[in-house]
């Protein structure tokens, strides 16, 4: 949840002193974000869940 709103207040929040998102001061976005924006990027960066695979027999040796 922090990243979220950490993502939010750096390219979505135009700040006072600045006038301008602190991304958009570094050269990282050349837009402010909508939130939308935000979500879809959020959703997109989320790993595929993974194939489930059938358990593989255990090989017993023995020891003589």
């Amino acid at each position: 949840m922090f990243a979220i709103h950490a993502v939010y207040y750096n390219f979505a929040r135009i700040h006072k002193t600045l006038r301008i998102t602190p991304a958009m001061a570094a050269g990282l976005s050349d837009h402010v974000w909508s939130l939308e924006e935000i979500v879809a990027m959020a959703d997109n960066y989320m790993p595929k869940p993974a194939k489930l695979i059938a358990p593989r027999k255990l090989i017993q040796f023995e020891i003589e």
